[in-house]
């Protein structure tokens, strides 16, 4: 039995999504975002864009504190909508290594099985350093689609490449 369940984000949540948010961007390699650059508007925003045919998930400890949290966004083109895309993951540093991340696109994936119109391909970006972050969705269907070279600019001026990578559900 888990210490954390997931279930649908809530209006009520959105303070502690910022507040999830911000901690994992103050990581190294956490987050693409900055901690400055995590807003309440930042937030406000995924979570309507995920209310509008997409998916949002917090994943919350027995004591009720939101340690995981992902959101995704339907492609609104019509011949994409069958597309989730733009999908951001953050888990609590405290709380990574214990099966957060794994539980929430778990439950992304069986969800987006249901929605209306029907989801037929969830895709992602991440870094390629980010070797821990590949496997894990390797592991859980994902497949190495592609590379965007020099996609991601850091603060120090390095530039890393983007791996994307795609699940098909059909």
């Amino acid at each position: 039995m888990s210490d954390f369940t997931v279930r649908p984000a809530r209006p009520e949540d959105a303070p502690a999504i910022l507040a999830l948010h911000r901690k994992v961007a103050a990581q190294p390699g956490g987050l693409a975002r900055r901690p400055d650059e995590v807003t309440a508007d930042y937030v406000a925003h995924a979570m309507a864009t995920a209310a509008d045919g997409g998916g949002n998930l917090v994943a919350v400890d027995a004591g009720g504190g939101v340690c995981g949290e992902l959101h995704v966004e339907r492609m609104k083109v019509g011949i994409f909508t069958h597309v989730l895309t733009d999908l951001t993951v953050a888990v609590d540093p405290d709380w990574q290594g214990r099966g957060v991340g794994s539980a929430l696109f778990r439950v992304l994936i069986e969800t987006a099985r249901t929605l209306t119109p029907p989801v037929g391909r969830i895709e992602l970006w991440t870094g390629a350093s980010n070797l821990g972050a590949q496997r894990l969705y390797e592991r859980l269907g994902f497949r190495i689609e592609g590379r965007m070279i020099g996609r991601g600019r850091y603060p120090d001026g390095h530039v890393e490449d983007d791996i994307v990578m795609g699940l098909m559900l059909d």
